[in-house]
């Protein structure tokens, strides 16, 4: 049986996990949308695409770069986490 402190723990983790998985993909985000906004404010061009098609690029290639670190630290947490709760260990 699972106490409340093991089941508060493993959210704990799991929120852990999910913010150092998130933070590539929006330091990316916010990085190319800071210079995306440079540019469009020394050009004055205004373009909406001109926003969207860069970031969303560039947050999916570190998506791509980061995708096997991501999946290794959530087969490590439902590894070492997870399966013991279920278990009953």
């Amino acid at each position: 049986m699972m106490t409340e402190g093991q089941i508060h723990d493993a959210f704990r983790q799991a929120l852990w996990i999910t913010v150092e998985m998130s933070l590539p993909l929006l330091a990316v985000a916010l990085a190319a949308g800071l210079v995306i906004g440079l540019m469009q404010a020394l050009t004055s061009i205004q373009e909406m695409t001109l926003t969207f098609v860069p970031k969303l690029g560039a947050m999916m290639a570190v998506f791509w770069l980061t995708m096997g670190g991501m999946t290794a630290a959530l087969v490590g947490f439902f590894d070492e986490a997870i399966l013991p709760l279920v278990a009953g260990g």
